[in-house]
């Protein structure tokens, strides 16, 4: 029956109680939702992109269900394409929300709805159905399938807003839900509620909220979007119908597009007729594998705020929702570690950890976190076949983590205890941020900073000192940050807009790519108009000289940046009469980079080209650029041809390191340059030296068998038909899709086809039946044929994340270059073997500092020649022990022959005096050859001996002399003679010091000559003469 507010009131026996059954289960309620809309509203099913979002480094993680439909949004996405052809779509997309402007991570644990990861049931319409079946189709979804009470549900409209005056209150969504809802529950919010922007330019648009009341039974219109926890928005309907240009002003878009979104978890707590998220399938699983982690653990209760007061309800929420999130992110290819998205996840980790150790008493002498992750996957694993494939990386990764974190935990906690009882007793109401304090536990002990705020206000402090904290990092930062990186050129999305939609341009034809010869290194010209002009202030009519700009044409034969090879580069000639008198026209324009956005390719540069410094204008024929102007392209193929045999070089390295390291190592990016390529792949250790000999012995049989390169455009679908394809993990591929195969034509490898299927078995097929041959996506340009690569050879190979490593390679003429250099290396380290003793020392540490500083030579043989090295020095350090210890039992020997044959020279004393020989004795001892320690313990040896002697010995070796002087306090010269001083003394006439005692000391001269010797022992002599004037003179 129909109410008076125009209304539709349903029926008593319509009404359908929370708690259904058939809702009692999350998965149940996922494929309602996608099946609606598939099955019955014509909806294309997408599954749910990685949370990695490789494509969009303006986000940490996918945060939302538009993500991966953004390239749609803006326009940066091939019209001719499945992706590009979506008019519909739905999807459960899996978001995470643990950093940048989104941040849900302090919040989880301290209330029972906020997660870090959730899943987002999502419908897109990209300029097919608008408001009213959007409307009427969630209305359908919640009250009909679902069987929400109908009084229970509130929405909200834009209703207008003074700082949006170019927006108008969205009255059709209003009148819209007012067929289903009287006015008291249709409510108006401004901006900050009910406008949806995508960025700070871009799409955007008024959206409907609809919102749900947990209790019922009343009037819940006050607590709409008053941040209540029984009145929760459910689903968001997002009417994107305007674009944000630069200038702040909106522009209306030509058709309106739609975008909801509706949090599973939160719909799932309605439907079990649950208060709390945690209370539903999703998580109850999760906390009695967490209660059987930890024995003589209480069951989860519920609890929050200052009910819970021993933090054990929140800590049950952090670790079930911190490990969802884990496992889902290393699932699909992030992994904690010190930087960027991989910080974060270690934050949510060692978060988790701190609170499986501190509040639910986790077991500290095991691995304990990794074991939830089984339950997870049991839950997630079905819709989302990723987590069971990576189940076993997922547990290696976390435990990996738990044993790094532990090593430091006891320690940070006593640490912080320790800061928190000195910050108290100063009176302070925050934790201190520098150092000593935050910072200190950030940088010394792992803690990230939100871990520690944590805990600060869980002592009583007002968290910590954000201002000291910033401060520090920012001093760490400068002290160690790097050279700023140069800025890139942008179209941004109301550009592109403007030049499809208002101007009507047509996509650049960039088809004349591929028509050009690898092997020649050449390529025809082509003719063509100039379409747009585009400065960094925006578009312009014309260009002068020295202007840098932005040139579109109708159609192009350069290649533009994608897929990690770097944009052609070139030069254009202007073909028209404004090209001078001269009529011939001249080179204006050169090409330093080349850029595609969205349908349209970019062609930067300036009149009379770029340098490094600035603009320089050439003195050709330099005329204005406008549109309209005809134009002569022509790429710079030679520099084409060789970023082309490293794009080659690029697929068969992929090949063949699956071939080595095995099928789990996947492509995580690539660089190709024309001086070189750059390749990272999955890996969790180094490659070997073996293994990087076998990938080059492997890339050289490639290259020696002169494998014809083919490439085909293929429909995706039928393109996923191809046997042995390798796609890029996270990449979007048009429709239709180029495939570059080599060894073998792409026609014959289709599954079905019988073109050449038995040549293929015979050439290509490995001994496992698998394909032995490079097939990938590619749109970027190659070689003809291998042996175009010439050689190949891996120069670096290192980890640039955890389970992310990198190889670098140069191949062709570069390559041959750095061979000569190794070879001209190589022969080098022979000459090694013919040296010996000190030179080999010397020669030892030039080649190794050479090695450690060289990027240009094979890395395998570096590695091989660095390992020999270390082997070399090793013997010379034995070498150097056994001599050394052989030259210490020399000296003890030499002394106590010394001392012997002194002895027996010695004349008996009368009975008031001593032989002069008794007193002193000065002695040259050659075999010690200088040898400090040698010579001091040749002095032991006689003072053992001869211990009322008084001595001075000398060693000289080549330009050194060492010296030592003893003068005993037996000896008859003790207080007469000090030893530091005749050392002194001695050292003194050939320029050198040392030092000691009066009873011992020594030293040595650098400057000494063998001639000097005889000078250097009557000095010796003398000294003690001078001092001791009774005594007789030494002959």
């Amino acid at each position: 029956m129909e109410t008076e507010t125009g209304g539709v009131q349903r029926d008593e026996e319509m009404k359908c109680s929370l708690g259904d059954p058939r809702w009692t289960s999350a998965s149940a309620v996922r494929q309602q939702f996608v099946e609606f809309f598939h099955q019955k509203k014509g909806h294309t099913f997408r599954p749910s992109s990685p949370v990695v979002p490789f494509n969009d480094p303006s986000l940490l993680f996918i945060n939302a269900g538009m993500n991966q439909f953004k390239p749609i949004f803006t326009g940066n996405v091939g019209q001719n394409t499945a992706f590009g052809k979506l008019k519909r779509a739905v999807n459960s997309q899996k978001c995470i929300r643990a950093g940048g402007k989104h941040n849900d991570l302090e919040d989880v644990g301290t209330d029972v709805y906020h997660h870090t990861f959730f899943e987002m049931l999502g419908t897109w319409s990209f300029g097919d159905y608008f408001k009213k079946e959007a409307i009427e189709w969630a209305w359908e979804l919640l009250t009909d399938v679902f069987g929400l009470p109908t009084d229970r549900i509130y929405v909200t409209y834009f209703g207008g807003d003074p700082e949006e005056p170019e927006c108008p209150p969205d009255l059709e969504a209003r009148d819209l839900w007012l067929r289903h809802l009287p006015p008291e529950r249709v409510l108006p919010f401004g901006l900050k509620d009910n406008f949806w922007e995508m960025g700070e330019t871009g799409p955007c648009g008024s959206c409907s909220e609809i919102h749900f009341d947990r209790v019922g039974g009343r009037d819940a219109g006050s607590l709409v979007n008053a941040d209540d926890p029984e009145v929760l928005e459910i689903w968001n309907l997002v009417f994107m119908q305007y674009n944000r240009n630069a200038d702040r002003r909106l522009t209306k878009l030509p058709f309106g597009s739609v975008d909801t979104g509706m949090g599973l978890e939160r719909l799932v707590s309605v439907l079990q007729n649950e208060r709390s998220n945690y209370d539903t399938d999703l998580f109850r699983p999760i906390f009695e594998e967490i209660r059987k982690a930890s024995p003589g653990l209480r069951p989860y209760l519920g609890r929050v705020g200052l009910e819970d007061e021993d933090k054990v309800d929140s800590a049950y929420r952090v670790v079930a929702d911190h490990v969802r999130t884990l496992s889902i992110a290393i699932a699909d290819g992030a992994l904690p570690d010190k930087d960027g998205r991989a910080f974060v996840l270690r934050r949510i980790f060692r978060r988790a950890l701190r609170y499986g150790r501190q509040n639910l008493k986790a077991p500290c002498d095991e691995v304990w976190f990794g074991r939830l992750v089984d339950v997870v996957v049991s839950s997630l694993g079905p819709v989302f076949p990723e987590l069971e494939k990576s189940e076993e990386k997922i547990k290696s990764v976390l435990a990996n983590e738990e044993k790094l974190f532990s090593q430091t935990l006891e320690k940070g906690l006593r640490e912080f205890e320790r800061m928190l009882r000195a910050a108290k007793d100063e009176g302070k109401t925050r934790f201190p941020g520098g150092k000593p304090g935050a910072f200190d536990l950030f940088a010394s002990k792992g803690f990230p900073p939100d871990l520690t705020a944590l805990m600060s206000r869980e002592a009583g402090l007002e968290g910590i000192d954000e201002e000291e904290f910033r401060k520090a990092k920012a001093d760490h930062e400068r002290r160690s940050e790097g050279p700023k990186k140069r800025t890139k050129w942008v179209l941004s999305a109301d550009q592109i807009s403007f030049l499809s939609d208002n101007l009507k341009f047509p996509p650049t034809d960039d088809s004349f790519k591929f028509e050009w010869n690898s092997l020649a290194g050449s390529g025809p010209s082509l003719k063509a108009e100039v379409l747009a002009i585009c400065s960094p202030g925006g578009f312009v009519e014309t260009a002068q000289p020295g202007d840098l700009v932005g040139v579109i044409f109708d159609k192009t034969n350069f290649y533009a940046e994608m897929g990690g090879q770097v944009g052609d580069t070139g030069r254009l000639e202007l073909l028209d009469s404004e090209a001078g008198s001269g009529g011939g026209g001249g080179w204006v324009f050169e090409v330093e980079d080349c850029q595609r956005f969205g349908p349209f390719v970019l062609h930067i540069g300036a009149l009379g080209g770029l340098t490094e410094d600035g603009v320089e204008v050439s003195e050709g024929h330099p005329t204005r650029l406008q549109r309209g102007s005809e134009v002569r392209l022509s790429v710079d193929f030679e520099r084409r041809a060789a970023i082309a045999k490293n794009h080659t070089g690029t697929h068969l390295l992929n090949f063949a390191l699956r071939k080595v390291l095995g099928e789990t190592c996947d492509q995580r990016g690539s660089l190709v340059e024309a001086s070189r390529l750059r390749f990272d792949f999955s890996s969790n250790t180094p490659v070997g030296v073996e293994e990087l000999e076998a990938v080059e012995g492997i890339m050289g049989g490639l290259v020696r068998e002169e494998l014809q390169v083919f490439s085909s455009n293929f429909p995706l679908s039928e393109a996923s038909q191809i046997r042995g394809l390798r796609a890029v993990f996270g990449e979007q591929y048009p429709d239709p899709v180029r495939a570059v195969s080599v060894g073998v034509e792409i026609d014959a490898l289709l599954i079905g086809s019988q073109s050449g299927c038995d040549d293929v078995k015979k050439s290509r097929e490995g001994v496992s039946g698998q394909l032995d041959t490079s097939v990938e996506f590619c749109g970027g340009t190659h070689i003809q044929n291998s042996r175009e690569i010439g050689e190949f050879v891996i120069v670096s190979e290192e980890g640039v994340s955890k389970g992310v490593r990198r190889i670098e390679a140069v191949t062709g003429k570069s390559a041959l270059s750095t061979l000569s250099e190794a070879e001209t290396f190589e022969e080098e380290v022979r000459r090694l073997w013919g040296l010996q003793g000190s030179e080999l020392d010397v020669r030892l540490a030039t080649i190794r500092g050479r090695l450690d500083d060289s990027a240009h030579l094979p890395l395998a043989k570096r590695r091989r020649w660095i390992n020999l090295i270390e082997d070399l020095k090793k013997q010379q350090l034995e070498r150097g022990k056994a001599t050394t210890k052989a030259m210490l039992e020399c000296a003890k020997e030499r002394g106590r022959k010394l001392a012997e044959h002194w002895k027996s020279e010695f004349i008996s004393p009368s009975s008031d005096s001593l032989s002069f020989k008794q007193n002193f004795r000065v002695q040259v001892i050659e075999e010690l050859q200088g040898d400090t320690k040698a010579v001091d313990l040749c002095a032991k040896a006689i003072h053992e001996t001869l211990p009322s002697t008084a001595l001075a010995l000398l060693s000289p070796k080549e330009n050194v002399l060492t010296c030592v002087t003893v003068v005993p306090q037996q000896s008859p010269l003790s207080g007469k003679v000090s030893a530091q001083e005749w050392l002194t003394a001695i050292l003194a006439c050939v320029g050198g010091r040392g030092g000691g005692k009066s009873e011992r000391a020594i030293g040595s001269a650098k400057d000494f000559h063998l001639e000097m010797l005889q000078a250097v022992c009557k000095t010796a002599v003398s000294f003690v003469e001078e001092k001791v004037k009774h005594l007789r003179s030494y002959e």
